[in-house]
């Protein structure tokens, strides 16, 4: 029979692990050596603890044997399933060939290994591979990928670190074109909601140019169209800011960006035209900006006239600075999505 004496710290650390220790097995061992603790026999312990005797000499040698830590050291059983012999495979296989829903991934694991499990099972073992339902991105048909990273990396990259060390100044330019219609967003609600579709197809368009590092919003807007006339007009106020410092703009291939009319008051006013590859709005920082706008003052919202549509897109820019500066602060980093050809499904 073991017999063993406990200090006053012994007994408060048993106390304070019988409650607060997350594992339950682990307060029950702390229970039975805080009812041992008082003096009780092997018998009541057991008792009061609901545990065998047995159970309560066990406890009792591995505390002689490493204290305290050795009752918190608990080794479960886990099993391996047997599809883990099959990790290596089914990896590379689901890494060419994503799944769409968990069954198909069931019938495609048990026609490669001839292991059928249920639902549940593949599931856990899909997550624990590392694979996650996410949703399909699209990438506009001529768009290069190589060409992509190349501009990246060599055109880009070199004057956003100019920007970060102050050497430069870098805008993204781009037009957005809200239309009077109908933006269906996901609401919390008992029933469906629907939205009065507005009359008309009136459009407020914004010439904006964002810069990389403070993200100082710069625009221009109308109710027509953007032209090169508009783009000349964001040149001059981009001009009038005085920087110290050489300016990039980094805009599209729009027809009106590129007109001589364009890139000669351009040149006369010594900024600098960096034009993305062909299909690249994921290099266009400003891109996230729009989504944002359109996320925050016009999915799911109803506005009675044009007037009203209009203000609210010019109130959510005007607080790109206050309201909603820590949101697009978080939103706004200079992290672009790239692809790779293992991403890319064709046809």
């Amino acid at each position: 029979m073991i017999q063993m004496t406990f200090t006053e710290g012994e007994k408060e650390a048993f106390n304070y692990e019988r409650y607060h220790n997350p594992d339950p097995r682990v307060q029950q061992k702390m229970e039975v050596m805080w009812l041992k603790s008082h003096g009780l026999s092997t018998d009541e312990t057991a008792k009061l603890a609901d545990v065998s005797p047995n159970t309560v000499r066990n406890y009792l040698r591995e505390y002689d044997e490493g204290g305290l830590e050795r009752l918190k050291t608990m080794n479960y059983y886990q099993p391996e399933s047997e599809l883990e012999s099959h990790r290596t495979t089914l990896k590379e296989y689901f890494e060419k060939n994503p799944p769409a829903t968990v069954k198909e991934a069931m019938s495609e694991i048990e026609a490669l290994t001839g292991i059928k499990r249920s639902e549940t099972q593949v599931r856990a073992f899909m997550k624990k591979m590392g694979l996650k339902c996410r949703k399909v991105g699209m990438l506009p048909a001529k768009a290069d990928p190589e060409e992509q990273a190349a501009f990246k990396a060599e055109k880009l990259e070199p004057r956003l670190e100019e920007a970060k060390a102050g050497k430069r100044a870098v805008f993204f330019v781009d037009a957005a074109h809200f239309v009077l219609a109908p933006f269906l967003g996901f609401l919390w609600s008992f029933t469906r909601v629907f939205i009065k579709a507005p009359a008309g197809r009136q459009r407020f368009n914004v010439l904006g140019a964002l810069n990389a590092i403070t993200h100082e919003l710069i625009t221009v807007t109308n109710d027509a169209y953007i032209n090169a006339e508009s783009f000349c007009a964001l040149l001059v106020q981009l001009a009038a800011l005085n920087l110290s410092v050489p300016i990039t703009l980094v805009l599209d291939n729009a027809r009106y960006q590129k007109c001589a009319v364009v890139t000669a008051l351009a040149a006369s006013l010594h900024i600098e035209l960096l034009y993305l590859p062909a299909y690249s709005p994921n290099l266009n920082l400003i891109e996230r900006l729009w989504k944002f706008v359109k996320k925050e003052c016009l999915y799911s919202k109803y506005y009675a006239d044009f007037a009203a549509f209009k203000a609210a897109i010019q109130k959510c820019l005007s607080e790109t600075h206050s309201t909603h500066k820590k949101a697009l602060d978080s939103l706004l980093t200079l992290n672009f999505q790239t692809f790779e050809k293992t991403q890319i499904v064709t046809a």
